[in-house]
């Protein structure tokens, strides 16, 4: 009996995507021939190979490492000192394992996995998850660029003293916002020129989020002396839960932030752009744990660490009390007696790098789900202006405080909710023999594969209903 579901005529799947064209064959051929020879080599052999062909997941990290997360990271320490440094790499590890699913399922076969969910789930998750990614992706995106903005402006008063009107401090948000948007609009649209532009691209985003974690570590080493780090080291140990209320949105909103719907959607995206396939598999576990775990875990730990050794306190941030937002965050590290030059530039220039990775993934995630969904390839002009869908978020510079009240709780209640459903579509692919074939899991293999990903789906569900009913309730 045909397993799939839904009624989608028999066809052949959507396999692979345009932009391999543009590759060397030759050396894409090589390449996989050398991964396959060092598939059989140790542990350390592999290692050293891999580590010059990563890419994809520090995508992943570089997308994640925005906004939400730098609020979550900041709250954290500022309500709870150092007791949540286990959350965020925890939230992690769960998404890594639906990542690592979604990687077998797409190198082993190929196929697209917009195509495979509408055949081998169901069309409306298919298209449900498509359309929740361009949403989250859309709504989200004016709140980065009002942190860039607001952080560019905060790091040019601190360096000049000026203090504009508020009429000359929107034109000044305005002109941050169209430079952002036109440097991020060329780094994008170069993902799209071939071999070259995915590895400058790449590069592009690797850079963003080693100035990231270099930031901050600047800013802890400076203030290393009067860090506990017995605390510290305690913190990354999961024996502190907190049982406030405020404390439980804190860890739900930072198991929130790790992983987004539209992650899921560019992730296996990126690994089909890149020429991936079966013989790549290895290196994509590799990927996402040298690319997105450690580098997401170095930057939120750090971002954490500083403000739990210089604005932490649980009366002023408790229930009822301040919100912190970065450039709020700033101001107050400067306050506790960090410098100026690494509260307000080195900071600040870490949470810059922070939410311009993200612009720009933004809309490259755009791209591929607009063209899905269109039926159109990701290629040439078409995919271009794909990608600027979310353009009209750079009005986040000066309407972002006025528009959050009305769609930040629906985004937050509609993509928090689609998540798990992604998930436990995925759940269903990498147990759907038709869709898998001999790569099906079996076994004891299939056991902990299941029991993986059941727990992914049900701490995803839980925060998600959690901060939804939480958000509902104000």
């Amino acid at each position: 009996m045909d397993d799939r579901a839904g009624s989608e005529p028999r066809r052949e799947p959507v396999r692979g995507l345009p932009m391999v064209a543009r590759w060397d064959p030759e050396a894409l051929a090589r390449e996989r021939a050398e991964l396959a020879e060092l598939s059989k080599r140790g542990f350390l052999e592999r290692c050293r190979g891999y580590l010059a062909r990563t890419g994809p997941g520090w995508l992943q990290s570089a997308l994640t490492l925005g906004g939400g997360t730098a609020m979550a990271s900041l709250y954290a320490g500022a309500y709870l000192k150092y007791s949540l440094l286990w959350v965020q790499p925890l939230a992690m590890l769960l998404g890594i394992v639906m990542f690592a699913a979604i990687s077998h399922q797409t190198l082993s076969t190929g196929v697209r996995p917009f195509d495979a969910m509408k055949r081998f789930v169901h069309p409306v998750v298919a298209w449900a998850w498509a359309i929740s990614t361009v949403a989250a992706t859309l709504i989200w995106h004016f709140p980065q660029y009002a942190l860039a903005g607001g952080m560019t402006e905060d790091m040019l008063r601190a360096a000049t003293g000026w203090e504009p009107s508020p009429a000359a401090s929107k034109a000044l948000l305005a002109i941050i916002g169209l430079a952002y948007l036109a440097l991020s609009t060329v780094i994008t649209w170069s993902y799209g020129s071939g071999s070259r532009g995915i590895r400058l691209y790449e590069r592009a985003l690797k850079g963003l989020v080693w100035m990231v974690i270099l930031a901050f570590a600047a800013v802890v080493a400076r203030r290393a002396g009067s860090i506990e780090w017995g605390e510290v080291l305690k913190g990354f140990l999961p024996i502190s839960v907190p049982s406030d209320a405020r404390g439980v949105s804190v860890m739900l909103a930072a198991i929130g932030a790790a992983v987004g719907i539209n992650m899921t959607f560019l992730f296996p995206y990126t690994l089909l752009a890149r020429g991936w396939g079966r013989e790549h598999r290895g290196l994509s576990r590799f990927d996402l744990v040298t690319g997105m775990l450690v580098p997401y875990t170095l930057a939120t730990s750090l971002m954490i660490i500083t403000a739990g050794c210089t604005i932490h306190d649980p009366v002023r941030f408790g229930a009822g009390g301040t919100a912190v937002s970065p450039v709020d965050a700033a101001r107050m590290i400067e306050a506790a007696g960090l410098p100026p030059f690494f509260a307000r530039f080195v900071f600040g220039l870490g949470v810059l790098g922070m939410v311009l990775s993200t612009i720009t993934l933004h809309m490259l995630v755009s791209g591929f789900a607009i063209c899905e969904m269109l039926g159109l390839e990701p290629t040439g002009w078409r995919y271009r202006f794909a990608c600027l869908v979310p353009a009209p978020g750079v009005l986040g510079v000066v309407l972002w405080p006025y528009l959050k009240t009305w769609v930040a709780i629906p985004a937050s209640a509609v993509c928090g909710l689609m998540l798990p459903i992604a998930y436990v579509a995925f759940f269903v692919l990498n147990n759907r023999r038709s869709y898998l074939g001999p790569d099906t899991p079996t076994g004891r293999s299939a056991l902990a594969w299941n029991a993986a990903m059941l727990v992914a789906i049900a701490a995803v569900t839980g925060s998600g209903v959690y901060y939804v009913y939480a958000q509902l309730a104000r």
